[in-house]
């Protein structure tokens, strides 16, 4: 349950499919157009919950409460060892080898 004050991320459909321009190539116009946003939440609420939230720039937003204390959960994948031959092969080029 998160409570009034908390840090939020919220999930809003903008667009239906329908709505959305012609001009559009086709795989993308047939999807909505969505949005996430996170802010400080307004009033008490669970996940899955309407809700109004304020964005760090002071607008109100309404949506549907997604996360509560969101981060970023991406990285950079895992170790390619070719990478690290890589970076050795052009210390050696640039620097003329282990001195």
């Amino acid at each position: 349950m998160a409570k009034k004050s908390d840090w939020v991320q919220i999930h809003n459909i903008v667009l239906n499919p329908e709505e959305r321009s012609s001009a559009l190539p086709e795989d993308t116009k047939s999807h909505p157009l969505e949005v996430w946003m996170k802010g400080w939440l307004q009033q008490d609420a669970k996940l899955g919950d309407e809700v109004e939230v304020i964005t760090r720039v002071g607008r109100r937003a309404k949506g549907t409460l997604v996360d509560e204390r969101p981060y970023f959960r991406h990285g950079y994948g895992e170790l390619v060892p070719e990478v690290l031959m890589i970076g050795e092969m052009v210390r050696n080029i640039t620097f003329g080898g282990d001195e």
